[in-house]
């Protein structure tokens, strides 16, 4: 028999068995391999050789992160309050020998921890710190899984709160809750408001208290931005301080006869100073001299004596 007639099948198995006993595996992947039934080692990544005829199995792992779904859990709070809460947990395989000797399915296993730890940690919760600091809940519910699945060769890497949802009466407490601590804001900034505007409303009035004038300026402007709209007619009173160097000028008497202000010193009236007590004719006189008549002469305004009619005698 030709001694290549055997050679030739002999090689095409060889390389056969050869390359079936080959296995490539990527970067985030590992090759837990049994010898007849065996734990060897983890393998990878890479080309790894594996002996054929069955004598060395292999089981890939990927160590990636892996993102898991809690779906909705109904559970009560610590203050007695039922809230639906639903989360993600991140989580990847640390050591892929014990993820396939230690449990059956760590990815059920899991996701079956980390729904019982999050009821047990919202019902030792009350309703505000689960609202309000939910970094701390989503802290706790990490150690919590991952102490679990420590044995397992799996590392639980963060845990997030996704959604809580409140009964309808719940919210509409809260939704009352908040408008009445605004409103609180709002009185509480409107109060500073108007202790702020009494305080520079007392320093204008210092300021205009010192210069009188300042007062008529404002109120002029504000007669303008009353005029402004032209859909009404307005009425105001004149200050009688506007026509003081008119009658100054008319009367000779300085200041116009004004009362002065308290602190000023006393100065000279002029000739026309009316004295105090003067009586109707002496006020006739002044008001001659003002006007550039006579002494003693009549004006227009000063009544005529009536004569008595003729034929009728005078009593």
């Amino acid at each position: 028999m030709d001694l290549g007639a055997i050679l030739i099948p002999v090689g095409v198995v060889g390389v056969v068995t050869v390359l079936s006993s080959l296995r490539l595996l990527y970067e985030y992947q590992r090759g837990v391999v049994f010898r007849l039934g065996k734990l060897v080692r983890a393998r990878g990544p890479g080309l790894i050789f594996l002996l054929p005829f069955g004598i060395e199995r292999m089981r890939k792992m990927d160590l990636r992160i892996v993102a898991l779904d809690i779906p909705p859990q109904d559970t009560i709070t610590k203050d007695n309050v039922s809230v639906t809460v639903n989360a993600v947990v991140y989580f990847r395989v640390a050591d892929p020998s014990k993820a396939v000797v230690e449990i059956e399915d760590y990815y059920f296993a899991t996701s079956q921890l980390a729904q019982t730890t999050l009821r047990s940690v919202i019902g030792q919760s009350e309703l505000d710190e689960l609202l309000a600091d939910r970094d701390r809940i989503n802290d706790v519910v990490r150690g919590i899984i991952d102490q679990g699945t420590d044995p397992w060769g799996v590392e639980v890497t963060s845990v997030e709160i996704k959604d809580i949802g409140l009964p309808q009466e719940m919210k509409r407490a809260m939704a009352r809750q908040a408008e009445a601590e605004r409103e609180r804001r709002a009185k509480v900034i409107s109060a500073d408001g108007e202790y702020q505007a009494s305080e520079k409303l007392a320093l204008a009035a210092d300021v205009i208290g010192k210069h009188p004038a300042a007062l008529q300026l404002r109120f002029l402007q504000t007669v303008v931005e009353i005029a402004a709209e032209n859909n009404s007619t307005t009425l105001f009173p004149i200050p009688i301080d506007i026509f003081r160097p008119f009658i100054e000028r008319a009367t000779g008497v300085k200041d116009g006869g004004f009362p002065r202000a308290e602190g000023d010193e006393a100065e000279d009236s002029g000739p026309l100073a009316l004295p105090d007590g003067a009586s109707r004719e002496q006020l006739a006189e002044v008001a001659r001299k003002a006007l550039g008549l006579n002494p003693g002469s009549r004006t227009e305004a000063e009544p005529v004596p009536s004569r008595a009619p003729e034929g009728r005698d005078q009593d």
